[in-house]
């Protein structure tokens, strides 16, 4: 049994009779007395509101003890006995709340004068308000109907102090820069309805105004401190120093705008200073930047403090730090964050001062180019969906989370969405106890936002589209099923249809299956262009790239699936208007291609189109027709090499059976976990290079093939960038065709002695590059090549 999540057992009360559920529909709110904390009002309200909501029952709230039969209480508290009528608290509920932490509370059920009592009790006021969200999660509310399970009995508080999330109000956000100051409230009192105690903005990065804003910047800054005030949420500021620190007119107006900021805002707790990602300062100059910051923060908020980060940092930058927190101890820093680039959390807990805690700020929001990008994902769903589109990924997070968090207090998650809505509560979740199911997170959260009737069949449906993104997309035959099954969903749940978050898990379950439906027609496709060519010696080569144009511009005159390509558009143009996300850039003006617009890459080619074109125009330039010839046969026998000879795309899981891959479904958080390939962004995501040159390993952990004929003659062929250190059974073998080129080959002979057995082992040694990782060297492909 988890310490921090334990179940009250309260044995008079289970020994009751179960009467079934307790009817709540009539029920009476009582509080307490006297001074409250406005966290404590505010969890009153959130009830109250949020019951309506869903039910269309007005409950009343009120310090009086209700008259005997006008039906049940439900007793919302930090203080028992300052609430009327506490001296019927029972013992149990009292010693459950003696055993609270901080922010913990009780949630119990017991019987008193002929009717139940619900009782939630706070360690303290935010306690209070973790307690109705709990209620909230828990009850069943349907139209009319509020019904509580009488065994509901828990006592619980948070394993980690810090469970929050970035909304950053810029236009680079994929929704936030179209809310109002409403909808905020309402996602950051749902984050805190999930177990969420604090909220991040961005109030300067990305300075011009978005197209979207219908609120200044600089008012929503103060605002969002302001719905943070009334939750009791702290607010945190990420202010990155962007510009030269020696510039001492910049540095001295970005002291003078953060002074401003933090005087209007009647909360704040805390401002984080990223070292790098973005900022290229080193630590002597970023660290009394942050010293004079945090003179300035304290005329305001004495309490608050600031933290940095060391992503982007290495070696001596890392040292730098570290020596000046050990020498220093400084009293105005509030500890150290962990996020993409950063050094790792084990090494920096190490290192790090025990005094100061570390806050991990893990990337949540986006898919490939990441701190923790999906292992293994098929390109095609990597290039339609691509960086920052809607992701849950339940099963994933929760392996991260829980193999990070014991060197944190906690966390602050990067997000610039509602995109990852689910990553966030399942986040959330696992910081309040890391042994809660997952599943179980997931219930609670398609009870609170879809209904009761259908929360574990939503919860499973969830969890569904995580699998649809592993392994093979081709291969995957549980992606229409997944369809199918939020499509029944549908059918039963047609009040759902203008719910945001119903229409994210719709959205991706049609688009998922559109894109597998695409992929296995342009696959097709792509083989029959392919013969087309084969005719090319008899036909000519004219006619043969004729034949297999109008193969492939099939795509655009038979296209596959249109009810589901319909139905993509109606969806995003419906989440457009309910919370403003942007899938496109032209029609929603989405702040940049790789920002979640799905809609604009929903027919981008998953086959080599573009290539093929491009190389038809060149081919048909060549000067002689044996020279069209023979580049037509390389063409097209570029994947399909012949008997007895092999093709890997290294870095697509569909196309590379040589690769050793490990486990798909685990992110192996370990020091020896196998590498991941890697999808790169060329051109706004519109190159018409071959994809197989953006699917990329850096390197991979190994090639292997078995029952090869020891008395051929092999050549092993590559693609990629750069230099590529190749060993063959553990001898390092050097190319005989050494191009360095993106799409040139290189070309190594295999030793007859390494074919003795008909078994060969390939693995790669990394190159030492002192260079942007963009330019380091890569493997795209890779042939065994039998002469």
């Amino acid at each position: 049994m988890s310490a921090v999540y334990a179940v009250l057992l309260l044995v008079t009360m289970s020994a009751m009779p179960d009467p079934g559920p307790i009817d709540l529909s009539q029920a009476t709110i009582v509080t307490r007395r006297g001074a409250v904390a406005e966290a404590e009002k505010t969890a009153v309200t959130v009830l109250v509101e949020e019951a309506e909501n869903r039910t269309g029952i007005r409950l009343t709230a009120q310090t009086d003890w209700p008259n005997a039969g006008s039906g049940a209480v439900i007793v919302a508290t930090s203080k028992l006995d300052e609430v009327a009528g506490g001296k019927d608290v029972p013992q149990e509920i009292r010693q459950g709340a003696a055993s609270l932490k901080a922010e913990g509370f009780v949630l119990g059920v017991s019987k008193g004068a002929g009717r139940p009592i619900v009782w939630v009790v706070g360690a303290d006021a935010r306690g209070v308000l973790f307690g109705v969200g709990k209620l909230l999660r828990t009850m069943k509310m349907t139209t009319g109907g509020l019904t509580l399970d009488p065994k509901t009995r828990v006592v619980t508080s948070p394993a980690y102090p810090i469970r929050g999330h970035q909304l950053g109000y810029r236009d680079r956000a994929n929704s936030w820069d179209a809310w109002d100051v409403p909808k905020f409230e309402r996602y950051i009192r749902e984050l805190a309805i999930f177990g969420a105690n604090c909220v991040e903005n961005i109030p300067f990065q990305d300075d011009s105004p978005g197209p979207l804003m219908t609120v200044p910047r600089a008012e929503m800054n103060v605002r969002m401190s302001e719905i943070c005030q009334r939750y009791d949420q702290d607010y945190w500021l990420w202010v990155p120093a962007e510009f030269d620190l020696t510039d001492s007119v910049k540095r001295a107006k970005a002291l003078e705008e953060n002074e401003a900021l933090y005087q209007a805002c009647p909360r704040l707790d805390a401002v984080f200073v990223p070292g790098g990602d973005p900022g290229e300062n080193h630590p002597e100059l970023v660290i009394p930047f942050m010293k004079d910051l945090s003179v300035r923060l304290a005329k305001s908020h004495p309490k608050a403090k600031v933290w940095f980060s060391l992503q982007g940092f290495k070696g001596e930058r890392i040292e730098y730090v570290y020596r000046y927190l050990d020498e220093e101890k400084p009293d105005w820093f509030g500890g150290i964050v962990c996020g993409p680039s950063s050094p790792s959390i084990a090494s920096t807990r190490k290192r790090l001062d025990p005094r100061y805690p570390i806050r991990h700020y893990p990337d949540l929001t986006h898919n490939v180019r990441a701190q923790y990008p999906i292992p293994w994902w098929d390109p095609a769903l990597a290039n339609t969906l691509g960086r920052e589109s809607i992701n849950p990924r339940p099963m994933q997070f929760a392996e991260i989370h829980n193999a990070l968090a014991p060197f944190t207090v906690g966390f602050l998650s990067y997000s610039d969405g509602v995109h990852d809505d689910v990553n966030k509560v399942v986040w959330n979740g696992l910081a309040w106890d890391p042994e809660t199911p997952v599943r179980e997170i997931l219930i609670e959260y398609s009870r609170f936002f879809f209904s009761s009737e259908i929360a574990e069949s939503a919860a499973d449906g969830i969890l569904a589209l995580e699998k649809n993104w592993i392994g093979s997309l081709r291969d995957n035959g549980g992606v229409e099923a997944t369809l199918a099954f939020w499509e029944e969903l549908e059918a039963r749940s047609p009040q759902l249809e203008k719910n945001w978050r119903w229409q994210m898990c719709l959205v991706r379950a049609v688009y998922d299956a559109y894109t597998r439906q695409r992929l296995i027609a342009e696959s097709a496709l792509e083989d029959e262009a392919n013969l087309a060519l084969a005719g090319a010696p008899e036909r000519g080569a004219q006619e043969a790239m004729d034949r297999a144009l109008t193969i492939l511009q099939r795509t655009k005159t038979d296209p596959v699936a249109p009810r589901l390509r319909q139905r993509i558009d109606a969806l995003c143009e419906a989440l457009f208007r309910s919370i403003g996300l942007q899938t496109s850039e032209s029609k929603y003006q989405a702040s940049g291609a790789e920002r979640g617009c799905i809609l604009d890459f929903a027919d981008h080619p998953l086959n080599s189109r573009w290539w093929l074109e491009d190389e038809f125009a060149a081919i048909r330039k060549l000067p002689s027709e044996p020279e069209k010839l023979a580049r037509l046969d390389l063409l097209r026998t570029w994947e399909h090499p012949g008997p007895g000879s092999f093709y890997d795309d290294v870095g697509n899981i569909a196309k590379s059976p040589h690769v050793l891959k490990g486990d798909l479904t685990t992110l192996g958080l370990s020091i020896s976990r196998p590498p991941i390939p890697e999808v790169l962004w060329w051109k706004e995501g519109v190159s018409r290079e071959r994809p197989a040159w953006m699917d990329v390993m850096n390197w991979p952990l190994a090639m292997r093939y078995n029952s090869l004929d020891p008395s051929a003659d092999y050549v092993i062929r590559t693609t990629g960038l750069g230099t590529c250190l190749l060993s063959i059974d553990g001898e390092r073998v050097e190319p005989y065709l050494d191009n360095k080129g993106i799409g040139e080959f290189k070309e190594f002979h295999v030793p007859k002695r390494h074919l003795a057995d008909g078994e060969l082992n390939l693995t790669f040694e990394r190159p030492v590059e002192n260079v942007n990782w963009r330019y380091q060297s890569r493997l795209s492909e890779l042939w065994l090549l039998k002469k």
